[in-house]
């Protein structure tokens, strides 16, 4: 894959895209702190930026079949910059508790601009690589996600937060702009693309997936495990801030320590598909997830969180690997944006719905058990979760 020129210009616009977004995936939270420490407010950021894979996920598979796929990640990352440069404009303005909705709004629209990027960057991926290169090539793509996104993002915009809160979505902004002319000069030979009209498109691909039992349970899944992450991660900012103790910077270097599990985890994840076999592997993603987050609600020390966050990710790169790379074997290219859409609308539109859930049960423990129990409940129920769907892929989900 290296002679592969349109593949090194998709992996070098994704990892200037996951730089960028590494860096807002600390500045846009802790912006958000320092206009408000309620946690309704706090989550409805988090739940904002996310909402749009419940609400627009199923649409954009129809656009993504009907559009060059190149054309439209290059407009979707150019959208995302000009927004990015509205929420720079915001943190230049003194906080104010009342601007957090405003931040909330843009937050929104970013998500809307992501759903279409990344899903189309799923997408153009098999018409990129031969099908026997695609774990080589999905692995290579997350470990670029998380080593830019996770590992040198988040510490970077830790320094940066110190020159000024609106500087990391400065770079973030330029990092788009970047990416979008490299995946410009993507050359592929023209598309067949889809010329149904729009609701009938929409419903062959839902008929699709309703027939594909499996994969259907495999998108619930993964709804029900982005659900109980996206709760606990809502909490992590104030997790770190009130437990914790930590200051930006050292927010950012415990979420490279994460980073690093994400990694070897993804690297690895033909290693030991080869080893246990991929089945195996599903089984102790679960089990991963459960101890990581069981040791991070018990937990006061930033080491040992360091180190349950590495785990986890750890595990949710081996779920990844395997399962997009036998999503896109598995579903017919003339299909795929539809199908991958609406696979992503029930595995990430639990997102938001999570974060909600998360600012309402802090609120609610809070007044009966205190702040620091109520900070360690979103990880405590998670890691209870994620033992119950243990059961339930033993017993469901079966890789054909």
């Amino acid at each position: 894959m290296v002679r592969n020129r349109n593949y090194r210009l998709l992996l070098t616009a994704g990892t200037l895209t996951n730089l960028g977004d590494g860096v807002i995936v600390l500045a846009l939270p802790w912006l958000a702190t320092l206009m408000s420490r309620d946690p309704l407010a706090i989550a409805a950021v988090a739940a904002a930026g996310s909402m749009p894979w419940l609400l627009f996920a199923l649409p954009s598979g129809v656009i993504i079949d009907r559009t060059d796929r190149r054309k439209l990640i290059a407009r979707a990352d150019m959208i995302r910059a000009g927004i990015v440069t509205a929420i720079m404009m915001l943190a230049l303005s003194d906080p104010v508790a009342s601007a957090v909705w405003l931040l909330a709004g843009l937050a929104f629209l970013l998500g809307c601009a992501e759903v279409l990027r990344d899903n189309t960057a799923q997408t153009i991926l098999p018409s990129i690589v031969a099908p026997a290169d695609l774990e080589m090539a999905n692995g290579q793509m997350w470990s670029a996600e998380q080593l830019m996104g996770q590992f040198i993002g988040p510490p970077l915009a830790g320094v940066l937060i110190g020159l000024g809160i609106a500087v990391p979505f400065g770079l973030d902004a330029a990092a788009l702009v970047l990416a979008a002319g490299m995946v410009w000069l993507i050359t592929l030979p023209p598309q067949l693309t889809n010329t149904t009209r729009f609701w009938p498109a929409l419903v062959k691909g839902i008929d699709w997936m309703r027939k594909d039992r499996l994969l259907f349970r495999f998108a619930v899944t993964l709804g029900m495990v982005n659900f109980l992450f996206s709760m606990a991660t809502t909490i992590t900012i104030l997790f770190s801030q009130e437990i914790l103790g930590l200051s930006a910077a050292e927010h950012g270097l415990l979420l490279s320590v994460a980073a690093i599990g994400a990694v070897a985890g993804s690297l690895g994840a033909p290693l030991i598909t080869k080893w246990i076999g991929a089945q195996a592997t599903l089984y102790v993603s679960f089990l991963m997830w459960g101890v990581a987050y069981a040791a991070i609600g018990l937990s006061s020390t930033a080491w040992v969180v360091g180190a349950a966050m590495a785990l986890f990710m750890a595990a949710s790169m081996l779920w990844n690997v395997i399962t997009v790379s036998w999503r896109q074997r598995r579903i017919p290219a003339e299909l795929l944006g539809r199908v991958n859409s609406i696979y992503r609308f029930f595995g990430w539109g639990s997102m938001p719905l999570g974060a909600i859930a998360a600012g309402i049960l802090v609120s609610l423990i809070e007044n009966e058990a205190g702040r620091e129990m109520a900070l360690r409940m979103p990880f405590l129920l998670a890691s209870a979760g994620y033992s119950v769907l243990l059961v339930y892929a033993r017993l469901k989900l079966r890789l054909e």
